[in-house]
């Protein structure tokens, strides 16, 4: 494990873990709305990626760069995504719209910040009142799709300390996704 995973690991309170996939994600690009990826194909030839069922996430925030950028990858990474397990939507998107797209829908839905948060599912609590609950996205079609919230990432950077609330919610979204 690079000092760097480690140390990201540490602020978040983690003192073990193994990465099961070492690809690197690609970055996040700073002109498209969203960045549209497609299901993973399962491989035949190896039987223990056939047995896991792999799931699709939507990660709805503003756009991020910087520290925050890397803050998000390693989230991915953590998270043992593909590149082709994720899309990056903003708040600002209608999501009826890109429901009606050629994305693939998510298993779940990861959303980062408060008011994004509120815009998704349409709740009027704050934040830390929204933390720690399933949600769901408040438009035609998508109801059945959970939704999780957490802090925002560039607030994540001037409170390190919250990086290990932002580790209870991403296991929060993994429960989710085990109980599909």
């Amino acid at each position: 494990m690079s000092n760097a995973n480690s140390s990201f690991l540490k602020e978040m309170g983690i003192t073990e873990w193994t990465s099961r996939e070492s690809t690197p994600i690609e970055d996040l690009p700073s002109s498209s709305t969203v960045v549209s990826r497609q299901p993973a194909a399962l491989s035949a030839q190896d039987p223990q990626t056939a047995q896991t069922p792999r799931f699709f996430w939507w990660f709805i925030g503003d756009q991020v760069q910087g520290d925050a950028q890397l803050l998000f990858q390693n989230i991915v990474r953590v998270l043992g995504l593909g590149a082709q397990e994720w899309s990056w939507v903003k708040p600002s998107d209608k999501l009826s719209a890109v429901m009606n797209s050629e994305h693939e829908l998510p298993s779940v839905a990861f959303v980062f910040g408060g008011s994004a948060a509120q815009k998704i599912t349409g709740e009027r609590d704050a934040l830390p009142q929204l933390r720690e609950t399933v949600l769901a996205i408040n438009s035609d079609g998508l109801e059945e799709i959970p939704v999780v919230a957490t802090f925002d990432l560039s607030y994540l950077l001037s409170k390190p300390k919250d990086k290990a609330l932002l580790w209870q919610d991403i296991l929060l979204a993994k429960s989710v996704l085990q109980s599909l």
